[in-house]
């Protein structure tokens, strides 16, 4: 294992690899793959900012200060970071990557792996929420929000474990006939690894929301309110959004651990299936915006560089639920919502909003 470190610093064993595994590693850029990385770097600065807005949003709009939207803000966090991972990606990839030690390279990798790893855990952890949410009903408070903590703080700390796995050790440097050909470096099994525990994870998410449609259906007639089903609505978009960006990549991951070695020629394509994955990142916070009125308002007034909208003073204008525990954290304060709205956040005292 001491040997496999000491090689880490070797600039060699990329050329090595590279060769071993591609069959152009030493051409020159095309000029279509020069276009293809700078609409890629234009789209993750594009994703850095829409994403940042959604935080900011979501920081500066007390009525937005809910357990769902915290988490969907945690979403877009992971999202804003795959868009700077997958910049300096491409930043350093061509000619560039020849020039990277081992180490360089597992680092520029490694960080790309694990922002798409928060990403799965995050819709993990909304739906956890969500279905905790809807069965037990639970009260979220200053004192109470474990549950919230411990969720988000699992999504990083797998993923940040998930991501560091081929830097710690779990690599080919040691043998070639294992390296991947997406990722010249990376050993086909962590490949193969990583993609079955993602596919595994949205398997499960799926299930979870199969589950939490049947409970508002059917036994808990009383919570399938217009408020609660748009909301689910909202989260079930986002993670279609995510199985048809990322659906092409997986493909191309599970064919790159399965395939020898300069056997399957897709697989020098990856790049534009990566690419297509991104999108992902850039859609997250449109959905929100579109199916939520007060983050649509909150995005407007911040484009519009408007000072934030002050609160309503309790009683006032939030109907006669205000103090009284809410079934969901997505309950209106006022009427129902519009067809296809994500309902607004209530205006509550402290301590008072459900999930």
């Amino acid at each position: 294992m001491g040997s496999i470190y000491k090689e880490y610093f070797n600039r060699h064993k990329i050329w090595e690899h590279y060769n071993y595994t591609k069959e152009d590693a030493e051409g020159p850029s095309s000029p279509s793959r020069r276009a293809l990385s700078g609409l890629i770097v234009a789209l993750c600065c594009f994703i850095v900012l829409e994403n940042l807005l959604v935080l900011v949003s979501i920081c500066r709009n007390k009525r937005l200060h809910l357990a769902m939207y915290i988490f969907i803000g945690n979403l877009a966090f992971s999202d804003l970071l795959a868009g700077l991972a997958f910049m300096a990606n491409i930043l350093l990839s061509g000619a560039t990557t020849f020039s990277l030690t081992p180490v360089q390279w597992f680092v520029r990798e490694g960080t790309a792996f694990a922002t798409l790893a928060a990403s799965v855990f995050s819709l993990l952890a909304i739906a956890i929420e969500r279905h905790v949410a809807i069965t037990k009903v639970k009260v979220y408070s200053s004192d109470k929000n474990c549950r919230m903590v411990l969720l988000i703080g699992a999504c990083w700390v797998i993923a940040a474990a998930i991501g560091s796995l081929p830097i710690m050790g779990w690599n080919c440097i040691s043998d070639l006939r294992d390296c991947s050909t997406v990722l010249p470096l990376y050993s086909k099994r962590y490949v193969l690894f990583v993609t079955t525990i993602f596919t595994l994870i949205l398997l499960a998410i799926v299930g979870l929301y199969t589950r939490i449609y049947c409970i508002v259906r059917s036994s808990h007639a009383e919570i399938a309110s217009a408020q609660t089903l748009a909301l689910l609505k909202t989260v079930t978009i986002v993670l279609g959004a995510f199985i048809v960006c990322w659906l092409p990549a997986f493909i191309i991951l599970l064919m790159d651990a399965s395939c020898p070695v300069r056997s399957c020629r897709v697989l020098y394509k990856a790049n534009y299936f990566f690419a297509f994955a991104a999108l992902n990142s850039a859609a997250n916070p449109v959905i929100y915006t579109l199916r939520s009125k007060d983050m649509r308002a909150e995005l407007l007034r911040l484009l519009c560089c408007r000072g934030a909208r002050r609160a309503q003073p309790p009683g006032r204008g939030a109907g006669t639920g205000v103090g009284v525990p809410l079934r969901s954290s997505s309950s209106l304060d006022r009427g129902p919502p519009a067809k296809g709205e994500l309902p607004t956040s209530p205006l509550t005292r402290e301590c008072t909003t459900s999930v």
